[in-house]
């Protein structure tokens, strides 16, 4: 596989895209911030996602989806994880620490999500991609830095380091039903995430800004989280969570490119920086996975096509290419070939 051929692989295409998508919001973020605090504008941002996603889905009469049990357990953890337990402690840690100090911390999201994909869902790794994760957080650090980082106490920094956890948590939970329709789990976790956060602002006093600031931060919303949300579910689907984890955690850098192009001035830093990033995300797309290994009994429901997983018969006639929906059962096999813990490579050993 070329390198252009793995940089247009539908999951780093799509992990990517997520992160310019979610990293132009913060220019527009910051000129939003003048009619709305912070936690009123996320909650903003995250049910424009979910009610954007919502019509979008009725607009194109989307087929209901539902989850196994398995799954629905998954993903009922990820909501809670990401849209409930996230927000509280992040409001915690702000409330009672510098923002300098905050966003500092919150560069270890990408940390906890790898770290979990690696030892706790026995995701594989090895040290490219490994120094490749580091290269990247080095970098978001470096973008983040506000020169003179404060934290403000012990507890205050844990319960932003928590809220890191639990979206690393998210993140990996959502891996476990990045098959299912992407639109349809941005929209419910966007719908949660919107609700925990507005009652939150609301409850430390804040109102809603002019109508034309809550539709813009709406629809900034549903392009930066809900849109962006989606991409990075088909990257789950494609990558597994640390590769997609790396991938989206440039977002800074592209919100930094778009500011730099309004007229900021390049530093050494952000220059320092964009070399670290750029450097790990090479180490990612000239990363080469290819060995014999063993794929057990499977059987589940997605869309496909008949590629080399997908050799089983129909009881109604399927032309040659066609992606279509149905359960399926994958029969035990052992091949080799380039590959990523995508959802057909997530349990074997290395």
């Amino acid at each position: 596989m070329s390198f252009l051929q793995r940089l247009f692989n539908p999951g780093i295409a799509a992990a990517l895209g997520a992160a310019l998508l979610f990293g132009a919001s913060a220019p527009l973020a910051k000129f939003l911030l003048r009619d709305a605090g912070p936690w009123l504008l996320a909650g903003l941002f995250y049910l424009g996602s979910g009610l954007g996603l919502a019509a979008y889905r009725l607009l194109v009469r989307a087929a209901p989806v539902r989850l196994s049990a398995g799954e629905a357990g998954w993903f009922a953890g990820a909501v809670c994880a990401g849209g409930v337990v996230g927000p509280v402690l992040l409001m915690f840690g702000l409330a009672g620490m510098p923002a300098s100090g905050a966003a500092l911390l919150l560069n270890a999201e990408g940390v906890f999500t790898a770290l979990l994909a690696w030892i706790a869902f026995k995701e594989g790794v090895d040290r490219r991609i490994a120094a490749g994760m580091v290269a990247i957080v080095a970098g978001t650090v470096l973008v983040s830095w506000p020169g003179d980082a404060r934290f403000a106490g012990a507890w205050p920094a844990l319960a932003v380091l928590g809220a890191c956890l639990a979206w690393g948590i998210d993140n990996n939970l959502t891996r476990k039903v990045s098959l299912s329709d992407a639109t349809w789990i941005a929209m419910v976790k966007g719908l949660a995430a919107g609700t925990v956060n507005l009652a939150l602002a609301f409850a430390l006093g804040d109102r809603l800004p002019p109508w034309p600031a809550t539709a813009l931060a709406m629809v900034v919303g549903l392009l930066a989280y809900g849109v962006s949300l989606v991409l990075f579910v088909v990257g789950l689907r494609h990558l597994g969570t640390a590769r997609t984890g790396a991938y989206f955690s440039v977002a800074p850098f592209f919100g930094t490119l778009i500011a730099l192009a309004s007229g900021e001035p390049l530093t050494v830093r952000l220059a320092l920086a964009g070399a670290l990033m750029a450097w790990g995300v090479w180490l990612h797309l000239t990363e080469r996975h290819d060995h014999a290994h063993y794929h057990g009994a499977l059987e589940h429901s997605h869309a496909h096509t008949h590629d080399a997983h997908h050799q089983h018969d129909h009881p109604y006639p399927v032309a040659p290419g066609t992606r279509h929906v149905h359960a399926h059962r994958h029969e035990p096999m052992v091949h080799s070939h380039p590959h990523f813990p995508d959802a057909h490579h997530r349990d074997h050993r290395h």
